[in-house]
């Protein structure tokens, strides 16, 4: 339980850090426009709807300036590798990104809501001050726009104006729905249901952000909401000055008699945003550029399930176990890049990727590799929690279904390090857990544990890895067959020396055990599967580790990208 509070202190003191500074900044603007003599006369047409736009629009900026942080990926990969000398907890939140990007991007949305909303309200007060015939202030202050052009301080200068006209037909207006639209647009692709079942469609309004940052920028140039000048504000101080707007006459004499003058806020969102889109583009760039060298396609295999793995080389190309690769295939779509993770392992002369039908992209790819060969461009490899693996005495790892291709990776580099008698190799035990669908999915790797199993006890350490197969869906005819084969010494699935269990594992017990056997481990908890799945296994390692530091600890770890 010790290494769950000190890693859920952590990130609670990233997201404290995070909510404090949008707190603070939404807090100081607000009570500065809401108070500031600069914004007397604005705050006599418009209201407490000022300070709620323009505190809204700081923490829109603030978080603009985050969003594309978390999905740098070769920065994240960069901080990876400096931090492997770092503590466990530090190097754990890195694998927090995706999350943190989408807890920024909902708040985005809400901040549009809040900044939307007390705009329409300016605009209405705008129009309302405009169309009034008395001599209340507000009413004043529209008509300063007749004494010269640097008077003016309601943008609406005519009472055929609408407040539907200003939102279509000015920059911070037109900016603004186009803002708004790329942003709800983005959000609701970016579901669940939507990105498993329809990626593409994640994919392409995923690149609006392109829209929202141009948008951004040039939003606050026209400068319609203006506050009073320095200049004007030394000659006639507001609070001295406004009851005497109302009621003087031409002839005038009084310290008061000048009109007040006003100036723009000036635009700041490029100033917050400038550094993050700088630093993305190069990100973009350096993708862009190690995507055009050439992959050369060595080996395809169909495997059972539709499974098409594919084998391909490229110059310079160095992984780790557990990493990713983006591949995209021009034949089918030039702009489309799915993440896919790497199988191969690093002491291989090739890498390589199993790809599952899972939308129409990888249909048409799998298809396509049936007829020929076509070029495949790849970015990568980038890092994930499952760098980390061999750093801990004792490895949990858990795949649900295609979930299982990271540690395929894993499992063949520790095949490799038996090979070669690897010293250095920490790691003492592994538990290995996969759960399937159907019995197809088992097939493609089932040589891989099959070679494993013999190398182990070749090498006299077969108690090295213990793996336990899941089959979570199964018809009258397996278990028959299963029923009537239980006695021989293989699997009548799957082929191996462990039997296939039927159902789903009973994580309570898997862990107890695994405390039970490593009472003074670090354990490592590695998953690529399902949410449902991963909240179970966080609470399991929350549950099963001590308190104690000298006792059993489990570190959870899960695939994002």
């Amino acid at each position: 339980m010790g290494n769950w509070l000190v890693n859920h202190w952590f990130s609670a003191a990233v997201l404290a850090a995070w909510l404090g500074i949008n707190i603070f900044l939404f807090t100081y603007y607000f009570l500065f426009f809401d108070l500031d003599e600069r914004y007397f006369y604005t705050r006599a047409i418009l209201g407490s709807a000022l300070a709620w736009a323009r505190a809204s629009a700081k923490c829109l900026n603030f978080n603009s300036m985050l969003i594309l942080l978390p999905i740098c990926r070769n920065l994240l990969s960069f901080l990876r590798g400096t931090c492997s000398c770092c503590r466990r907890t530090l190097r754990k939140q890195l694998d927090h990104n995706l999350t943190f990007h989408k807890l920024v991007a909902y708040t985005l949305a809400l901040l549009t809501a809040v900044h939307t909303i007390a705009h329409l309200f300016n605009l209405e007060r705008y129009n309302q001050s405009q169309q009034a015939t008395d001599r209340s202030l507000p009413a004043t202050l529209s008509r300063l726009h007749l004494e010269g052009s640097n008077k003016w301080l309601n943008p609406i200068h005519s009472n055929q104006t609408t407040v539907e006209y200003v939102a279509f037909t000015t920059i911070p207006g037109l900016t603004g729905v186009i803002i708004t639209l790329a942003l709800i647009l983005m959000v609701t692709s970016s579901t669940e249901f939507i990105r498993r079942n329809y990626f593409e469609v994640f994919w392409y309004t995923h690149h609006l952000f392109l829209v929202y940052f141009a948008g951004l920028v040039i939003h606050g140039i026209a400068g319609l909401v203006r506050g009073q000048t320095e200049q004007s504000m030394a000659e006639v101080p507001p609070h001295h000055c406004a009851e005497y707007l109302t009621q003087r006459d031409q002839n005038c004499t009084h310290d008061c008699c000048k009109d007040p003058e006003f100036g723009s806020i000036p635009a700041e969102s490029w100033k917050w945003v400038l550094a993050p889109i700088i630093l993305y583009v190069f990100e973009r760039i350096l993708r862009v550029w190690r995507a055009q060298q050439k992959v050369v396609v060595t080996k395809v295999v169909m495997h059972p399930a539709r499974v098409l793995e594919l084998q391909m080389q490229k110059k310079g190309f160095r992984m780790e176990v557990g990493q990713y690769i983006f591949v995209n295939c021009p034949a089918i779509s030039l702009l489309e890049w799915h993440p896919f993770t790497l199988t191969s392992a690093p002491e291989e002369d090739f890498f390589s990727i199993h790809i599952r039908v899972a939308g129409d992209w990888t249909e048409r790819l799998i298809d396509t590799f049936q007829l020929e060969i076509p070029r495949i461009e790849v970015d990568g490899p980038f890092g994930t929690a499952s760098e980390d693996v061999f750093q801990y005495e004792v490895a949990m790892l858990v795949g649900a279904g295609i979930g299982v291709t990271p540690f395929a990776s894993i499992l063949k580099s520790i095949w490799y390090k038996f090979q070669q008698a690897d010293q250095t190799l920490k790691t003492k035990k592994i538990y290995f857990y996969w759960l399937c669908r159907d019995t197809g999915a088992f097939a493609w790797f089932n040589d891989l544990l099959a070679s494993l199993e013999q190398k182990m006890a070749e090498s006299g350490r077969a108690d090295f890895l213990t793996y336990r197969l899941f089959l979570t869906g199964w018809d009258a005819s397996i278990v028959n067959n299963v029923a009537l084969h239980f006695d021989t010494a293989k699997d009548t699935v799957t082929g191996l020396r462990h039997k296939t269990i039927f159902g789903r594992p009973m994580w309570n017990m898997e862990f107890a055990a695994v405390a039970a056997a490593h009472p003074r481990s670090v354990v490592g908890v590695f998953l690529c599967g399902p949410e449902a799945l991963a909240k179970s296994l966080q609470k399991c390692c929350h549950q099963h580790s001590s308190l104690d530091p000298r006792k059993v600890k489990f570190y959870f770890n899960k695939e994002n990208f």
